[in-house]
């Protein structure tokens, strides 16, 4: 099932949630299997791509923000990551252009990538990965600790969530 449908709606209602009382003022969903009416402040893009992979919803994304200073990239199946974690990720990514949450020693999301970075992102999308080909073995990306806001789980299958409390 498209990851904006999971538990009624109720992920995406948090990832947007996150962004916007996180610090983001500018907030995209990129949608593709599924088109919904997305919460406030968020504004939809459809990536008409999207069967290619997640290149091509991110690459949807990245250009629906291409005045920003910085982009956040949050996924909608980290459903514990809430707006402690956004601030968190961007206080560090504004200082260096790079950064990335880390869960007890896990990488995960978010990321902030600065504006200056955008380009070769973009020029390193191929197929069903997102950015991963492009932060690896980077040494500019700042790794931040982020276990003791949430565990970051990206979850597959709803019902096979984070545990509770």
């Amino acid at each position: 099932m498209p990851k904006v449908l999971a538990a009624q709606g109720e992920w995406l209602r948090l990832a947007v949630a996150a962004l916007a009382d996180g610090g983001c003022d500018d907030v995209v969903v990129v949608l593709g299997a599924a088109v919904v009416d997305v919460p406030a402040p968020a504004r939809a893009v459809f990536a008409p791509d999207w069967a290619h992979g997640m290149s091509a919803s991110l690459r949807a994304g990245l250009e629906a923000a291409q005045s920003a200073s910085y982009v956040v990239l949050r996924l909608v199946d980290t459903p514990d990551v809430g707006a402690d974690v956004v601030r968190r990720l961007l206080a560090a990514g504004t200082e260096t252009g790079l950064a990335r949450a880390v869960y007890q020693g896990r990488l995960g999301h978010p990321v902030v990538i600065s504006a200056g970075h955008i380009a070769a992102l973009r020029d390193s999308l191929r197929g069903d990965q997102g950015a991963r080909a492009f932060l690896a073995g980077r040494e500019d990306v700042v790794a931040v600790e982020c276990g003791d806001l949430a565990t970051g789980m990206d979850i597959d299958e709803p019902g096979n969530g984070p545990p509770a409390g």
